[in-house]
């Protein structure tokens, strides 16, 4: 599958974020990504959406349209970090609520993951519902991610199954968590050092590309553009889903 198709490939870059969603192996895009400037920061999230007849399309566009809007109308500069935590649960809650609000129909169980990142000088704030992901790489190394609201995760904390068992397991799939469906949202806060990447991605690629894999592109790219692209080539050849990745590297 080539980077170059116009229908499949999403792309939105500037010189040090960059985000871009692939339909993958999939007939249809149900991801969402969001990169918005704000007065004094970036705004960036990363959904992936699910239900028949397109509906998982809609459930994750709602969810990063919802994400834009709040802080378009409640952000302000120099908003205290704690407000910050606020308004990104509240974006969460609310995206839930218009999803569930739309469900009607074709659009009956519609849902979605939602990973989202507030960025501003050298602190990230994370939201996370479902399984997409953050993480934070430094010096080859994944130094935090968010945990997966899965069944799988839920395995692992139970020490029910390995690592390893968990990258094969047939129920992998399975969320436990997602916008419109089962409420649920964990917030975290990473400080940032300079050459920090920040990666948000669906599961079409952590599911399918080795972690090692993944920090291996990020350490041997020199730009944000470049990751990205890095990534998705990287899980084109072996994803069965959609694939979305956003990346920012502070300079």
């Amino acid at each position: 599958m080539s980077m170059d198709t116009e229908k499949a490939v999403r792309v939105v870059c500037f010189p040090f974020i960059c985000g871009i969603s692939h339909v993958g192996a999939r007939e249809n895009n149900e991801d969402s990504f969001l990169i918005m400037k704000l007065p004094d920061a970036y705004l960036m999230a990363v959904a992936d959406g699910l239900g028949g007849h397109k509906a998982g399309e809609v459930a994750s566009w709602i969810a990063v349209t919802t994400l834009k809007e709040v802080f378009w109308e409640e952000y302000k500069a120099g908003l205290q970090v704690s407000f910050v935590r606020l308004l990104l649960k509240k974006a969460h809650e609310l995206a839930h609520s218009r999803i569930k609000e739309n469900a009607t129909g074709e659009r009956e169980g519609m849902g979605t993951t939602l990973v989202s990142a507030f960025v501003r000088d050298g602190t990230a704030i994370i939201a996370n519902t479902g399984d997409s992901r953050a993480y934070l790489i430094r010096n080859g190394k994944v130094i935090a991610r968010t945990k997966d609201h899965s069944l799988v995760q839920e395995l692992l904390d139970k020490g029910e199954i390995t690592e390893e068992e968990a990258k094969r397991h047939p129920m992998r799939n399975v969320i436990t968590k997602a916008l419109g469906i089962d409420f649920g949202v964990d917030l975290y806060e990473w400080k940032l050092e300079k050459g920090d990447v920040l990666l948000l991605s669906s599961d079409g690629l952590h599911d399918y590309v080795d972690e090692s894999k993944i920090v291996e592109v990020v350490s041997s790219k020199n730009t944000a553009e470049d990751i990205a692209r890095g990534l998705i080539k990287e899980a084109l050849p072996v994803t069965k889903d959609n694939v979305t990745v956003v990346v920012f590297k502070r300079g």
